[in-house]
C-alpha cells in the first residue's frame, strides 16, 4: 500500500509540472480520471477473482500492471499518451486496493481490524512527508519523469515482505457467480469517460455533442452501478448499501479539493512544486490521526456517528482553504484547513471498512471490498469531473482566477456536508438484516 500511497501523492505533487511541459493543462483533470475510471474494472476483476482463488494471483497481478503502466507515463510524449498509460495504472491500483481489503478480512479477527486498517493508512505517512520533496527536488532538479521511472523499484521490497502472509492465506471459496460483474463494470467504465469528455469539453467540442456525450454516459452509468452495487446503494437503504455510498461521498468531495491544490498554490501563489506539494504532505498527518483515533473504538461497534462526526469536520475544514489563497496569507492557515479536513477522512474511511467488512459475510468480502472501492471510483471521478469542466472552462475564457478555486473547494465542502448528513444511515436497521451485494 506504501507503494500507491507513494505514486499518489508524488503525481499530485508534479503533475502542475506535467501538464505546462505537455501542454495539457486543459486537460489537467483527465490524469486523475484516467487512473480511477480503470481502477474500477481492476477492481471488479478483483473481488472476483479473491472470492474465487484467494488474495494472491490479484495482488501480485495489480503490482505488475501498475509498474507498467508508471514505466509507460514515464516515457510519454504527449498527455494524450500519460492519460492513457494512467489508465493501465489504474487497472493494477484498483486490483491492489481490493487485494489487500480481502488480505485483511482474511488475516485478522474482527476485533483487529480496526488497528489494521489503521495500519493501513498509517502506510501514507512516509509517502506523505516525503513523497513531494522528493517528487518536487527530482522535478525542479531533473525531470518529472523520474518520479514515474522510480515506481517499479519500490514494488521489489513489498512484494518479497508479502510472500509469506499471502501463501498462508492463499484460496478462495471458489465462488464465480460474481464474473457477470464484469460487463457492468465496463459499461461503466466508458459511461464515466463519455461524462467525463462531455463535462470537461475538449477544445472545439460543441455543446450539442458534450450534452449528448453527457447523456449517453449517465444512461451506462447508472445501470451498471446498480449492478455493481449492493441493492438500494443509489437510494440509501439502511446499513450496507449506504456504508458503501459513503465511501463514494467523502471521495468525491475530499479528493476533488486536493487535486487542485498545488495546481492553485502554484498558478496563483507562484510557489514551487515542491513548496506547493508539500501541502500534500499534512494529509498524510492528519490522516494517520484521525485513523488512530478510530482504531480505539471496538471492531463489533457500528460506526455511524463517527463517520458522521469525520465527515462533518472535512466539510467545515475545505471550506476555509480559499483562505490560502489571499494575498500575504501565511501558508500555513492553509496547511491548518488541510490537516483538519484529513483528520477528519481518517476518523471516516477505515470506520467505513470497518463497517463494510463487519456486514459482510465471508464469502462476500472480495465483491463488498470491490463495491466499496467501485463506489469510490464512481463518485471520485464525477466530482474530479465537475471540478475539473470548472477548472477547464477557466482555462478556456483566459485562465484559472482565485475564484475558479473558491469555487472548486466551496462545492467539494457541500458535497461532503451532504455525505455528514446521510451517515447516520449507515447504521443497519435492527428489524431489517443488511442485504449483501448479489
Amino acid at each position: 500500500m506504501t507503494l500507491v500511497a507513494f505514486e499518489g501523492v508524488a503525481v499530485g505533487t508534479v503533475m502542475p509540472a506535467v501538464g505546462l511541459d505537455l501542454d495539457g493543462l486543459g486537460i489537467y483533470a483527465w490524469a486523475f480520471n484516467a487512473y480511477v475510471v480503470t481502477s474500477l474494472v481492476g477492481m471488479v476483476v478483483a473481488g472476483t477473482w479473491c472470492d474465487r482463488d484467494g488474495p494472491r494471483k490479484p495482488l501480485v497481478g495489480g503490482m505488475f500492471v501498475f509498474a507498467l503502466g508508471a514505466v509507460l507515463s514515464g516515457f510519454a510524449p504527449t498527455m494524450a499518451m500519460l492519460i492513457a498509460a494512467r489508465g493501465l495504472q489504474g487497472l493494477g491500483g484498483g486490483a491492489i486496493i481490493v487485494g489487500i481489503y480481502v488480505l485483511i478480512a482474511r488475516a485478522y479477527d474482527e476485533h483487529l481490524r480496526p488497528r489494521a486498517f489503521s495500519l493501513l493508512a498509517a502506510s501514507w505517512v512516509i509517502p506523505g512527508l516525503v513523497g513531494p520533496v522528493i517528487a518536487g527536488s527530482l522535478t525542479d532538479a531533473f525531470t518529472w519523469r523520474l518520479v514515474f521511472w522510480l515506481v517499479p523499484l519500490v514494488l521489489v521490497l513489498p512484494l518479497l515482505l508479502l510472500r509469506g502472509v499471502l501463501a498462508a492465506h492463499e484460496g478462495g471459496t471458489g465462488e464465480t457467480g460474481r464474473s457477470t460483474r464484469i460487463v457492468p463494470a465496463i459499461l461503466a467504465a466508458v459511461g464515466l469517460t463519455l461524462v467525463m469528455f462531455g463535462l470537461l469539453r475538449p477544445s472545439g467540442t460543441a455543446f450539442v455533442v458534450a450534452a449528448v456525450s453527457v447523456l449517453l454516459g449517465a444512461a451506462l452509468l447508472i445501470p451498471a452501478a446498480t449492478r455493481l452495487l449492493p441493492p438500494g446503494a443509489l437510494t440509501l437503504r439502511r446499513g450496507l448499501p449506504t456504508t458503501i455510498i459513503m465511501r463514494g461521498v467523502l471521495s468525491a468531495g475530499f479528493f476533488a479539493a486536493e487535486t487542485f491544490i498545488p495546481l492553485a498554490l502554484v498558478e496563483q501563489r507562484g510557489l514551487s512544486v515542491t513548496v506547493a506539494g508539500a501541502m500534500l504532505s499534512i494529509s498524510a498527518l492528519g490522516w494517520l490521526t484521525g485513523s488512530f483515533l478510530q482504531s480505539r473504538l471496538p471492531g463489533s461497534a457500528d460506526r455511524s456517528r463517527t463517520v458522521q462526526w469525520g465527515a462533518l469536520v472535512a466539510a467545515i475544514s475545505v471550506a476555509t482553504l480559499p483562505l490560502c489563497l489571499l494575498p500575504g496569507m501565511p501558508l500555513a492557515v492553509g496547511a491548518a484547513s488541510f490537516l483538519v479536513a484529513s483528520i477528519g477522512m481518517g476518523l471516516s474511511f477505515p470506520s467505513i471498512a470497518v463497517q463494510t467488512i463487519r456486514l459482510s459475510p465471508e464469502e462476500q468480502q472480495g465483491a463488498n471490498s470491490s463495491a466499496l472501492q467501485i463506489s469510490d471510483a464512481i463518485f471520485s471521478s464525477v466530482g474530479l469531473c465537475v471540478a475539473g469542466a470548472i477548472h477547464a472552462a477557466a482555462v478556456q475564457s483566459g485562465g484559472a482566477t482565485v475564484a475558479t478555486y473558491d469555487v472548486i473547494w466551496w462545492l467539494c465542502a457541500a458535497v461532503l456536508l451532504v455525505g455528514a448528513g446521510i451517515a447516520a444511515r449507515m447504521r443497519p436497521n435492527s428489524r431489517v438484516p443488511s442485504l449483501p451485494t448479489p
